[in-house]
Order: C-alpha cells, then sequence, then structure tokens
C-alpha cells in the first residue's frame, strides 16, 4: 500500500488529504486558512505557501510518495525574466477587469469570434482579461511580464524547486482565454492582443503525466483547477453532470468532445482526464432563496426550506423567473427578475416560498437544457452546495431536472481529486496503472433521489415556467 496527498488551495485556505493510493481512503488531513483577510483581489503568491506549510505540519505527509495540487482557477502570477513575481497575483472574479473584457471581445470581432478560438467569451475573472486590464492600467507592471502562471501552476513550480520548466494541465489551461480545448494549443497572439507583447507559457502536460519530482524525491503530477479536481474527485463520467448551488450557479457534464458555442453561454473547459467539461453559468441561484428569506422576514434558508414544504408543486401557479443580478443564462445582462401568477389564492407566503426554490431549479435546468440540446447525456446529476441539503431543494430537483440527483456527503473533493492524480502519475511512473485509466477509487458517499412518480408533476412545473420565461422574455433561447 503506498500514500499519496492531495492539496487544494482555495480562495481562503490551503486543505491538505493524504489517502491510500489504491481505495482513495482518506487517512489524514490538514487546513490552515491564509493569512490574508478577506478575498482580495490582489494577493501576494507566498501566503498560498505559508498556509501550505502551516497545513502540513506536524508529520502530516510523511510517507508521502506523490502530490498533487490544486488550487483557484483564474489567479494569475505574473512573473519577470528573472522568475520573480512582477506584481501580486490577480485573483478571484475581479470586477476591475470588465471594461477589459468586453475590450477584448470588440477586439476580436465579437463573442463568436472568441467562441471559434477558444471556446468561451471573456469574462472579468479570466487570466486573458486580467492582462488586457494590466496593459492598460499599470502598463510598466506589463511591460515587465515575461511568463505566464497560474495559482495550481506556481505552486507545483515552487514545490519542484523553481526548475527551468514550467507546466500545467490541460484542465488549468483551458480556463485561461488563451489555450483552446479544442485544438489542444495555446493562442499566443491573443496573449499579445491582451497584453501588448508575447509571454512564455507553461507546457501543457497529460492528464497522469509527472510534473516533476522534488530534490527530495517526491513525485509532484500536473496539478489542475479546482472544478476540474473537484470532478476528479467525485468520480464523475459521461453521463454525470454537476450542478453547483452558490450565490450564483453552474451546471458542468463530463464529455468526449470540446463543444464550441457560438452564443458563448457554454465555457468549453478541459477536465483532468482527458475528457471535456462543457459549463453553463447562471447568476443567480441561492441568492434568489436569500432575497425571498429576508422579504419574507425569514431568519434563515432552512426556514425558507420549511415554509415552503407547506405549498405544493407549482406554487399555485406563481412563478419566479429569478434574475436578480440580470442573467447570463439566458444572455439577459440588464433584466430584473419577475413574479408572475399572482392571483388572490396564491398570495400566501408559502407559494412564494415554494416559486423561489422552482424558479432557481428551473433555472438551473434552463442551463441543463443548453448542454443537453447540444447532445450531452445526462443521466444523473450531481447536487453541490449547502442548500442541496435542504428539503425543498431534494423534494423539487429530481423531478424539475428530469434525471436521478445524487448529493454527495460533504468532503474536500478537490483535495481528493488532486490525491486521485498523484496516485496516477505515481502509478504510471511504477508501471503499475495504464496513462489513459485513471485508479478505480471508490466514489464519494452519497444520498440518491429518483424523480420516481413525481416525473409528470414536475415537468409540468417546468414547462409551466418556460412558458412565463417565453412570454417575458421571448426568444431569449434563440442564438
Amino acid at each position: 500500500m503506498g500514500i499519496v496527498a492531495g492539496l487544494d488551495s482555495s480562495p481562503d485556505f490551503t486543505r491538505i488529504v493524504v489517502c491510500d493510493t489504491d481505495t482513495g481512503a482518506v487517512l489524514r488531513q490538514g487546513y490552515a486558512p491564509h493569512p490574508v483577510e478577506g478575498r482580495p483581489s490582489d494577493v501576494d503568491p507566498q501566503a498560498w505557501l505559508l498556509s501550505l506549510g502551516e497545513a502540513a505540519g506536524g508529520g502530516l505527509l510523511e510517507g508521502v510518495q506523490a502530490i498533487g495540487v490544486s488550487a483557484q482557477q483564474n489567479a494569475l502570477v505574473p512573473l519577470d525574466a528573472q522568475g520573480a513575481t512582477v506584481r501580486p497575483a490577480m485573483a478571484g472574479g475581479d470586477k476591475r477587469a470588465q471594461v477589459a473584457a468586453a475590450d477584448l471581445v470588440d477586439a476580436l470581432g465579437g463573442r463568436e469570434a472568441w467562441a471559434q478560438a477558444v471556446g468561451c467569451v471573456p469574462q472579468a475573472g479570466q487570466p486573458v482579461t486580467k492582462l488586457r486590464w494590466l496593459a492598460r492600467t499599470e502598463p510598466e507592471h506589463a511591460a515587465r511580464t515575461a511568463v505566464l502562471l497560474q495559482a495550481h501552476d506556481w505552486l507545483v513550480w515552487q514545490l519542484l524547486g523553481r526548475p527551468v520548466r514550467r507546466t500545467t494541465d490541460r484542465g488549468g489551461a483551458s480556463g485561461t482565454g488563451y489555450w483552446s480545448a479544442a485544438t489542444g494549443g495555446y493562442r499566443p497572439d491573443l496573449v499579445e492582443l491582451a497584453l501588448g507583447h508575447q509571454a512564455i507559457l507553461p507546457e501543457v502536460i497529460g492528464p497522469s503525466d509527472a510534473a516533476g519530482t522534488t530534490p527530495e524525491g517526491l513525485l509532484i503530477s500536473a496539478g489542475t483547477g479546482e472544478t476540474m479536481a473537484a470532478a476528479f474527485g467525485l468520480g464523475i463520467g459521461v453521463g454525470d453532470a454537476v450542478v453547483s448551488l452558490g450565490a450564483s450557479g453552474s451546471v458542468m457534464a463530463v464529455h468526449p468532445e470540446p463543444l464550441l458555442d457560438n452564443t458563448g453561454m457554454i465555457t468549453s473547459l478541459a477536465d483532468a482526464t482527458g475528457m471535456h467539461l462543457p459549463v453553463v453559468t447562471t447568476l443567480n441561484a441561492v441568492r434568489a432563496l436569500r432575497g425571498t428569506a429576508e422579504l419574507l422576514g425569514l431568519p434563515d434558508l432552512e426556514s425558507l426550506s420549511d415554509l415552503a414544504m407547506k405549498s405544493t408543486p407549482g406554487a399555485h401557479g406563481l412563478v419566479l423567473l429569478p434574475y436578480l443580478e440580470g442573467e447570463r443564462t439566458p444572455n439577459l445582462p440588464h433584466t430584473a427578475g419577475t413574479l408572475a401568477g399572482l392571483r388572490r389564492e396564491s398570495m400566501k407566503p408559502e407559494h412564494l416560498a415554494r416559486a423561489a426554490f422552482e424558479g432557481m431549479l428551473c433555472g438551473l435546468g434552463d442551463a441543463l437544457d443548453v448542454l443537453r440540446g447540444r447532445g450531452v447525456e445526462v443521466r444523473r446529476i450531481f447536487l453541490l452546495g449547502a442548500a442541496a441539503e435542504l428539503p425543498a431543494v431534494q423534494a423539487a430537483a429530481p423531478s424539475l431536472f428530469g434525471a436521478q440527483v445524487v448529493v454527495p456527503q460533504p468532503a474536500d473533493y478537490a483535495a481528493i481529486g488532486a490525491a486521485r492524480q498523484a496516485a496516477w502519475a505515481l502509478g504510471v511512473s511504477q508501471g503499475t496503472l495504464d496513462p489513459r485509466t485513471p485508479p478505480p477509487w471508490q466514489g464519494a458517499a452519497a444520498q440518491v433521489l429518483e424523480p420516481g412518480e413525481e416525473l409528470a408533476v414536475g415537468q409540468a412545473v417546468r414547462q409551466q415556467y418556460v412558458s412565463v420565461r417565453e412570454q417575458t422574455h421571448p426568444g431569449a433561447f434563440r442564438s
């Protein structure tokens, strides 16, 4: 039996799990917050190393043979020609770059041109957009920038002792806005379009390749972004989708082919196994629930869920289009939410509570349908986020989504995915694993919910929602 470690450097903390290479069983774990307050847009990458060292304290990594690294996506680390950071890493969504995103879209000739080039349309958080912001706002820093790394690339490079060779993986590269999952290659011209000059980009290595070996003889795998690592840790494959319930929502699925989408609704990412991970994002998920709870004077989402369960499917005809922040899917950036179907008998708190849950889930159902409409197979749906535990979500989701819903037990899936990648690279290096087939670790412990006899009712509720959406925003989903 061997042991491997996976470390996940999220925006707020570092989590490390040490796992059995054969089964994936978590043997020990460590945790440390980053030594920075809140979630600043600019972060000294040394903070990630400090919390990594603290999380690994107490001999946590003793006996470990390989390490995988997962890290927050979109955190851009600009280096100069000597490998020093030019400025703090640009992390997170970074709303400063919104104007730069629109600027870049126009510079290449529109959304369709970007979708064709790299499978996604620039958003404020993406590295390519941050480069444009840097060139426009901090031209002296842009001029000194010679090498571009993301968070997991930088951490792998540090663990290896800062070698000449710098690497990344397909998953991380696919989120940059200057690497195409469809062609498997960089677009240096887009780096130049954004930054104003060329820069050195890390070598993209295969899913089971090792990035190198530390001076102490520890194998380091390719690493990947948090989204890809979590998908790998969950063990999802073709036929599976993941619906994440945050303030905003996202739907992603494993697919054998890259999906180019001229409307820009699909972001065509690569996963950590050699497959593809198309993602569709909504701007409104749990924020619609929180807004409704505040409107009804309820203290928390559990109370809103309890109230919603006193209503019935369809909420007595009430339909909430939850576009409180505008919406990205469908592309209605300047719209507002809509409450339709008001009748005397429907004007009760429990019906509004139910409509909020149904509206949120139907909005995510629209995102699922974007993928289904492009031939993505969805047989089961993993539901993630704290709101997935709410009874009102669990009661409505299977029938509204029209598929089996799996609610995994809370766990550090990104760190587990990073460890699984380390076990894969280790096995390949030892000749015990196929480079095309990851280790078959035990899947996530989960609650499984079936649509069952409620399917017809759920589909009727969904149709009620679609009718209101079409009346209010006709043709919103036509490209």
